[in-house]
């Protein structure tokens, strides 16, 4: 096995010159020993015309099969997974998704090919809580990622959890991570390779610059050889591929497009710009997110090319919604409000906007594409669908608490309908904050307590010095944050079925389930606080 960038040489599976199947019937000796001369010399006659017409057409829908129907027939029976994560990629950010604006070919190519998954939930309206949560299959509370402070340890998942790399490490896989990790950046205990990846290139704080880039592969710093850093990450996740064709793999793609800081390509930042539509922020993030895209496609034909896209599972998804409002940036100050369907909020919020992300997933010989489907799912089914797909068994002496979403990708149906919860604010988790649960159709949204979503400007260096080493081995501090709170506002309830954009307050007209709904959700916070 073989990590990096290196180009694998193509191995031929089949050699065609070999004689096929037919070719070894016309010339066989059964043909003529005892053979009416007559007879004989008119299959010989028939046998001349007809070989080459049948040896072209059986070359050609061979070669034609080998090519695209990504040899199938060849594959090993483990599937592979290839899980593509973006960061702060919108529900309105892919053209897949209603956006009429921005180019995202590879990824529609995705979901015409694949699931369109209409109703999916992140674990959380921040990166590195989802992140914990999709990785654990449990919710991120019960982890110890909280939200993104990595001074004091509350981006990274406790040492008794295990991880998805886990699973399939014990099962005999090759793991990687290639990207952003944001779970765990100040103690190399938390470092990929610990957490069940056999390699890890990327960062492990939450943001890097594009272009000058420091990476750390497998605990050694890498500088930038001034390659976006979108095309490195696909670089080498193509290199994985390739070097890993005999082998069952895991590969955790976590690109940090469109998160910034905005830069990208210029010559694709002008083509947005001659639109005419958009500021240069936009413009720049939609930029991004085509360099992302077009990266994608090469992972996409990377699989198609050495005959493992019929047994690959390919999910892409974000880890939270849009950066909406403005954005500063040295070159000045944008608004970067734009199309994310018909959903309210952003990132840093539980209001659909913010907790409801893309999602699109493909795995030709496990289910039919094609479809846009309704069951809701979230973040820590990824965990469980994903090893009852290979039909491996969980690493964890921890309870998931996600459920397996496979049966619904088969069939299009939910199995049952569940309560799915998400509680965000900095430090100390507040129940009554920035909190929803959802069940069926029907959500109830606590709105946030302003005092409680304040980052303390103490807490650690600049963000931006942060982008200048991969890891850093200190001791965290996590004391106490002293904070006087607001009360708590009143509770929302929204029919998120009729009403996406929970534009329709329906809490004074149905008060018994606003009880029950803030009942399941105190007893799920206090559950999951333990």
């Amino acid at each position: 096995m073989r990590f990096g960038t290196t180009k694998f040489d193509a191995q031929k599976r089949f050699d065609l010159r070999k004689p096929t199947t037919i070719h070894r019937w016309l010339n066989s000796s059964t043909t003529t020993p005892q053979m009416h001369p007559i007879k004989h010399a008119i299959f010989s006659l028939l046998f001349l015309v007809l070989c080459p017409i049948i040896h072209a057409v059986y070359s050609t829908q061979f070669i034609r099969f080998t090519a695209e129907a990504d040899l199938s027939h060849m594959v090993i029976s483990k599937p592979n997974v290839v899980f593509i994560l973006a960061d702060d990629l919108g529900y309105g950010d892919l053209g897949c998704y209603g956006n009429t604006i921005l180019n995202t070919p590879n990824l529609d190519r995705l979901a015409a090919e694949g699931l369109i998954l209409n109703q999916h939930y992140s674990a959380s309206p921040l990166c590195a809580p989802a992140r914990a949560g999709l990785l654990t299959g449990r919710y991120n509370h019960r982890t110890g990622a909280i939200s993104v402070e990595s001074n004091r340890g509350l981006d990274r998942i406790a040492l008794e959890e295990t991880t998805i790399a886990d699973d399939f490490n014990q099962a005999g896989y090759v793991t990687a991570m290639i990207g952003k990790w944001h779970n765990g950046l100040y103690d190399m205990r938390y470092h990929p390779i610990a957490r069940g990846f056999d390699h890890f290139l990327g960062f492990l704080n939450g943001g890097m610059f594009y272009y000058n880039w420091i990476l750390d592969r497998d605990g050694y710093s890498e500088r930038s050889d001034k390659r976006y850093l979108t095309d490195m990450f696909t670089d080498e996740a193509v290199g994985f591929i390739s070097a890993n064709r005999q082998d069952p793999f895991l590969l955790y793609l976590s690109y940090n497009s469109p998160h910034s800081p905005l830069e990208a390509p210029q010559e694709l930042v002008e083509k947005y710009m001659q639109m005419g539509k958009l500021n240069k922020g936009v413009a720049t993030l939609y930029a991004m997110i085509e360099s992302m895209d077009a990266g994608i496609g090469k992972v996409l034909d990377s699989l198609k090319e050495t005959g493992q896209a019929y047994n690959t599972i390919v999910v892409f998804t974000s880890d939270n919604g849009p950066l909406l409002g403005n954005y500063s940036s040295d070159e000045g100050k944008y608004n970067m409000d734009r199309y994310n369907g018909s959903l309210r909020g952003m990132k840093q919020d539980v209001l659909e906007g913010g907790i409801r992300v893309p999602c699109l997933v493909r795995w030709p010989k496990g289910f039919k594409g094609g479809k846009t489907l309704n069951p809701v799912g979230h973040f820590i089914d990824w965990r469980p669908t994903l090893i009852d797909a290979a039909g491996i068994k969980s690493a964890s002496t921890l309870p998931l608490d996600g459920r397996s979403l496979l049966s619904s990708f088969r069939t299009g149906q939910d199995d049952h309908v569940r309560s799915l919860f998400w509680q965000f604010n900095r430090y100390d988790p507040e129940v009554h904050c920035n909190s929803a649960v959802r069940n069926g159709p029907w959500k109830l949204y606590y709105p946030r307590i302003p005092e409680a979503m304040i980052k303390l400007k103490s807490d650690g260096p600049p963000y931006r010095e942060l982008f200048d080493r991969p890891h850093f081995e200190m001791e965290i501090s996590n004391p106490p944050v002293e904070r006087t709170l607001s009360d708590a506002r009143a509770p929302e309830l929204y029919n998120i079925e009729e009403d996406p954009s929970e534009t329709n307050n329906l809490a004074d007209q149905y008060p018994e389930l606003v009880s029950e709904l803030k009942s399941q959700l105190e007893n799920w916070f206090e559950d999951v606080m333990e």
